[in-house]
């Protein structure tokens, strides 16, 4: 259930694509239902399925 975890992402909150790891550190913009819209340095804003791609969380 790898989408639990992202069920937690909150705005503002820092995470990293473990698919796409050129992408940067993003911040997240809204998580709801399962659309999680983050804007990474290096892509720009994404909106991610959380049911196909686990976040992962960054603690700076």
């Amino acid at each position: 259930m790898p989408h639990d975890l992202n069920d937690m992402l909150e705005p503002g909150m820092l995470v990293q694509n473990p698919d796409a790891p050129h992408w940067g550190t993003g911040q997240v913009q809204s998580n709801i239902n399962g659309k999680v819209t983050v804007n990474f340095r290096e892509e720009g804003k994404v909106v991610i399925d959380a049911k196909q791609v686990m976040l992962i969380p960054v603690y700076e």
